[in-house]
């Protein structure tokens, strides 16, 4: 049985996915994972997934004093990782970007282990960029991403099967909801205060006539008594919450935006932008509004009243509701195995 090693980290957004392509391979393949004592790690281990740890040096964005030792960290990284390769003996090492992937694919080439990574987002992280010339094809959920790259591949996004044929009526039994039409809220992985305090100011008037599934990120909820409100800090099981979903509000991280999408939600993207990002998640809205497929509202457009409006307005889309209806975009897990099983077989 081949032995695939998983690396990716930083944020849920760089280890779920992974997950999804773990579940897929099953018992085909015997799926390991490497990563910092981060989100990956106990993401690992809720799943049972077998994960090794080592610390990863981090590039901070606008901060050159923090980067200086940069250099000698990766490279006590990379020396730590190769050593655990050594031990592990991986057919193939599969990256899915952020920092914790870096020393792993740079051993990994070392030692000709085939290296594997995906890109979710329009724009490349920069981990994926510097690894790209090392891999032997590069994944990507976006056509265009593709194209970037000389072994560029469009297979869509990993996600996991559990997100859908989910029950709705069982979906809103478990959030306490009623009958009426359900917007979901999400403002990423630990949560977007403006976003969240921007929900609660408008919850007593949009609850009138629908209710809020709002997921508010670990610490953020606030006490609010509005009929049809409801807060959470995260969930595990997002197939419910997606089942639940007439509409969603949310940042437009790949992997959540490929979700809602993939689910036919009507969604407005509200896009994280300031001096810690790439302005990757601008370029993902800029994409799925160009396609038809999203309505979208900037950041620093964000209030009270104009998320209001927008929120009825997304209810009531029905050209967008007909676009999504027709759209194309699904798992992309099968073509992923597929790329995984093509790079194994040409090694014998």
């Amino acid at each position: 049985m081949k032995k695939i090693l998983f690396c990716g980290g930083g944020s849920a957004g760089h280890v779920v996915p992974n997950i999804a392509i773990i579940e897929s391979l099953g018992g085909n393949a015997e799926s390991l994972y490497i990563g910092t004592d981060g989100i990956e790690k106990r993401i690992c281990n809720e799943n049972g997934v077998k994960f090794y740890e080592f610390n990863a040096a981090k590039f901070v964005r606008g901060k050159i004093l923090c980067n200086l030792a940069l250099p000698f960290k990766l490279f006590k990284s990379v020396k730590r990782v190769g050593e655990m390769l050594d031990e592990i003996k991986p057919d193939l090492v599969f990256c899915k970007g952020g920092y914790a992937c870096f020393p792993p694919a740079i051993a990994a080439a070392k030692r000709d282990i085939p290296v594997i990574t995906h890109e979710s987002d329009v724009s490349a992280g920069l981990a994926n960029k510097l690894i790209a010339k090392k891999c032997k094809k590069v994944l990507t959920a976006f056509p265009q991403t593709a194209k970037a790259f000389g072994c560029g591949i469009c297979t869509g996004t990993p996600m996991r099967e559990s997100l859908f044929g989910r029950n709705k009526a069982e979906a809103r039994k478990k959030f306490n909801l009623d009958m009426r039409p359900t917007v979901i809220v999400t403002g990423g992985g630990n949560g977007s205060q403006i976003i969240n305090d921007t929900v609660r100011k408008i919850a007593p008037k949009v609850c009138k006539d629908f209710n809020i599934l709002h997921i508010c990120g670990k610490g953020k909820t606030k006490p609010l008594n509005v009929y049809g409100y409801r807060q959470i800090e995260f969930e595990n099981d997002m197939g419910l919450v997606y089942a639940c979903a007439d509409a969603a509000v949310a940042r437009c991280g790949s992997n959540t935006a490929n979700e809602l999408i993939a689910l036919k939600i009507p969604t407005l993207f509200i896009p994280l932008e300031n001096k810690r990002t790439r302005g990757d998640q601008i370029k993902n809205a800029e994409y799925f509004y160009g396609e038809g497929l999203c309505r979208v509202m900037r950041e620093r457009d964000l209030c009270d009243g104009k998320l209001s409006e927008e929120i009825y307005a997304l209810m009531h889309d029905e050209k967008l509701k007909s676009k999504l209806a027709t759209c194309c975009v699904k798992r992309g897990n099968e073509k992923i195995v597929r790329e995984i099983y093509s790079v194994l077989k040409s090694r014998g």
